[in-house]
């Protein structure tokens, strides 16, 4: 059984870090592509960072690159978004989710898997 447990969120300044953890079980970090997604109140729910199964690059939207950095640790089977320069904007529900793939794909109504969100509060 796959399943996912996101985790980390909470309350922070503007320009401060958070990082989320996404633990897993049932699934091959060789297998699986993993990708963070954030909701905003009133908005579509939209990738925010894709890890491949391949090693291939990792995926970020303007919106969050060069602050945002996924990454992966196979003996903890935890995939991790650490989250840097944060804006009022970034204030979302964060959730990660998995697609047996060897690419990033950005569509979330391609993955099955889905963990749990974890609110992040961005404050000014």
């Amino acid at each position: 059984e796959v399943q996912l447990q996101a985790s980390g969120g909470g309350l922070v300044q503007t320009g401060g870090s958070l990082r989320l953890s996404c633990e897993t079980s049932g699934i091959s970090f060789n297998d699986y592509a993993i990708a963070w997604f954030r909701q905003a109140p009133g908005e579509e729910r939209k990738v925010v960072s894709c890890t491949s199964s391949d090693g291939g690059p990792k995926y970020y939207p303007d919106s969050v690159q060069g602050r945002f950095t996924i990454s992966g640790d196979i003996a903890k089977k935890t995939v991790y978004l650490q989250m840097n320069s944060l804006k009022s904007e970034d204030t979302a529900v964060y959730y990660c989710a998995a697609v047996k793939s060897p690419w990033c794909v950005r569509g979330d109504i391609l993955y099955p898997y889905w963990g749990q969100g974890t609110l992040v509060t961005v404050s000014s």
